[in-house]
């Protein structure tokens, strides 16, 4: 029973911080070497991970090196568009209702709809693409609850 409360409590641990999944150390079996790349800047590196695209500004602290990620402006972005999108629609509604025609032709759908045209459904390639990191993630998962179950197993 403490086993599986251990188990699961560190799968959370690691579902939580990101940090605590990286790579494993140089030389390891399935160490990707040169997955990070690092530009030195003001304050210290930008490191750029090259598997997932995020980056983080590395700094020297007192007790060593921190990596913090970086803010996604791009995140930002499509987030203000996708609600710009959405109050546009609302508003395009609104008019249509009060039967007042949209200017220049305008359809009342926004763009980006929920339906999903043929040509922009997922390919093959892109759900295989998914499925393969799905199906890493779900391995180094199992890993790290072996190599918990394997440390447990040590100190009883």
């Amino acid at each position: 029973m403490i086993r599986v409360f251990v188990a699961a409590l560190g799968c959370a641990v690691v579902l939580a911080t990101p940090t605590l999944a990286q790579e494993p150390p140089a030389g390891a079996p399935g160490a990707d070497e040169g997955r990070y790349t690092f530009n030195r800047v003001q304050d210290g590196y930008l490191r750029l991970d090259s598997r997932t695209g995020q980056v983080a500004l590395c700094t020297r602290q007192n007790a060593g090196w921190t990596c913090r990620p970086a803010p996604e402006e791009r995140a930002a972005l499509e987030s203000e568009i996708s609600r710009l999108q959405n109050e546009n629609g609302a508003l395009k509604r609104e008019l249509v209702s009060r039967g007042l025609a949209l200017p220049n032709g305008l359809k009342t759908e926004p763009p980006g709809g929920t339906r999903i045209e043929p040509d922009k459904a997922p390919k093959d390639s892109e759900i295989d693409r998914v499925m393969t990191y799905m199906e890493r993630i779900w391995r180094r998962l199992v890993e790290m609850m072996q190599n918990i179950q394997r440390d447990l197993d040590k100190k009883s």
